[in-house]
């Protein structure tokens, strides 16, 4: 498959090499001359499968495309990529709308309890098929996680079934065996505060980030 990510942080990159190293092509896009910059560094790293361009040619390549932009970028990051490129595609939204106000104290959220980024990303994107997931864990443990305890959920949620059904199989190809579906995308408003309990706990533990979400049954 051909997939396009918005974005050159370690998020972006991280995700984009687990998903070469798979066997699918992909175009990483940068906003500006200092991220195309990562962005060819990072295809020098992962050969021919990958390549770089614009937001608007990432997001034109991609037959799936992946939003893992920094949340008070994402909306003009979206514009500038175009939203008619996304049309029709499964759109794998990582954002987590927290706002750093202080440097070293932990974020806070933006959204909450009555919307969410992913919800936001729908709408900017209304017709593209959105589905949260990679945002509850950091992204060292975004490709293939494996805890003393066992392999750490994956929580997922969006409006269309069959690009859910997509974004599973991604996942699963790429170490997440289970996927946890948590309905439409008005899902994403208790995700991204699961997220925000990864991110206190990670401040709590002197930048300690080696832990995962699992739902335990009985």
């Amino acid at each position: 498959m051909k997939i396009g990510v918005l974005g050159t942080g370690v998020v972006g990159k991280k995700i984009g090499a687990g998903l070469v190293k798979v066997g699918h092509e992909v175009k990483i896009g940068a906003r500006s001359n200092a991220g195309m910059e990562q962005a060819k560094k990072w295809v020098g790293k992962n050969g021919e499968r990958a390549s770089a361009g614009t937001f608007a040619e990432a997001a034109t390549f991609g037959e799936l495309v992946l939003v893992a932009i920094v949340w008070t970028g994402c909306e003009n990051a979206i514009k500038l990529a175009g939203p008619e490129n996304f049309s029709g595609k499964v759109v794998i939204d990582v954002t987590n709308p927290v706002i750093y106000e202080e440097e070293g104290k932990c974020p806070r959220l933006a959204l909450g309890c009555t919307d969410s980024a992913g919800e936001h990303v729908q709408r900017w994107l209304p017709d593209a098929k959105v589905v949260k997931a990679f945002n509850t864990v950091g992204h060292p443990h975004f490709i293939n996680p494996d805890f003393p305890e066992g392999k750490p959920d994956m929580f997922i949620c969006g409006n269309d079934s069959k690009a859910k059904e997509v974004v599973t199989g991604i996942l699963e190809s790429l170490g997440w065996p289970s996927v946890i579906d948590l309905g439409d995308i008005t899902g994403a408003r208790f995700m991204e505060p699961l997220a925000m309990l990864w991110i206190r706990y990670m401040f709590e533990n002197n930048g300690f980030y080696n832990h995962a979400f699992k739902l335990l049954r009985k």
